[in-house]
């Protein structure tokens, strides 16, 4: 009896995990660009290393319960027992060496998915740059090169690396798309860089990987990756907003809001991106000026 019990407990664990899990996204697991292939593959290589030390320490837990139960009459018993050379040698050499290997992975990885670190391609194409602001609770996208900005979606073309400049005219902030690799944390009067690339179409999911208040949970956007000609077409769509970001519908804009639905604006207001970060800096700094010049390219996909 109490056997088929504990069967359909388990049976009916197995389906609730089930439907519960039919819901997930697999985000950084089903990776769409090399950045964030290389670090599905740093995530897994680093689980399946410490689970060396996991299942082992599980298993021997549940295994040493059992033997030595108060009803087992049969279990050796050792009083004196306090020391063992071999199992000091295992509980200490095996973490030591999983340890060092993930302290080389770390200080490899570290570097070579630094995301300032530039993408390069097979046919070396240059990059598209575009400005990223976060807001109270939506994100701002400046394509300063098309002279165009839209909120809460973001376009690239496939295959070309996408040199991502984010900073906040908020609270601190993080900008993510997990498909493609890195979060990047986005902070007022500071301009920081993530480089990410896409190897074929498709729309991810974006999304604030950092609490900001009480619009958090629905500052998403959407990230298009498109053939060059859709990106094109895309482009064209946005110039035939007919709508313009100058200062005072940028200042609209940056009022909190939540749940924005996508926006588009034709002409943007030149360099609206710098300001927004000047103004949170010394703007008699000549260093901060220096700061802020860009050696930027960007593609020009026909």
């Amino acid at each position: 009896m109490k056997k088929t019990k504990c069967s359909a407990f388990v049976r009916g664990l197995s389906m609730a995990s089930a439907i519960l899990l039919s819901g997930c996204k697999a985000g950084v697991l089903d990776p769409k660009g090399p950045v964030g292939h290389d670090e599905r593959t740093l995530i897994i290589t680093a689980v399946l290393l410490m689970l060396v030390v996991v299942i082992p320490v599980i298993v021997m837990t549940l295994v040493f319960a059992w033997k030595y139960r108060a009803s087992n009459k049969k279990a050796e018993y050792k009083p004196n027992w306090a020391h063992s050379t071999k199992i000091e040698v295992i509980v200490w050499t095996v973490p030591c060496i999983i340890i060092l290997i993930l302290g080389t992975l770390t200080w490899i990885t570290t570097h070579s998915l630094d995301p300032f670190k530039p993408l390069e391609t097979a046919d070396s194409q240059k990059p598209i740059t575009i400005e990223v602001v976060a807001l109270d609770w939506k994100w701002l996208f400046i394509y300063p090169e098309q002279h165009i900005a839209t909120v809460n979606q973001v376009a690239f073309p496939e295959n070309v690396p996408v040199r991502f400049k984010v900073t906040s005219d908020t609270v601190m902030n993080s900008f993510f798309i997990p498909q493609l690799g890195s979060q990047i944390y986005a902070m007022a009067g500071m301009q920081t860089e993530v480089n990410l690339l896409a190897h074929e179409t498709g729309t991810f999911d974006g999304m604030s990987a950092h609490f900001s208040g009480d619009g958090f949970s629905h500052m998403n956007f959407k990230a298009l990756s498109q053939t060059p000609s859709q990106f094109n077409e895309w482009i064209n769509k946005v110039k035939q907003a007919h709508r313009e970001l100058d200062q005072d519908s940028y200042d609209a804009l940056a009022k909190p809001s939540e749940q924005n639905p996508v926006a588009y604006y034709s002409s943007v207001k030149p360099d609206l991106f710098k300001s927004i970060v000047m103004n949170y800096m010394n703007t008699n700094s000549d260093m901060a000026s220096e700061e802020m010049q860009s050696d930027s390219g960007v593609t020009d996909v026909r």
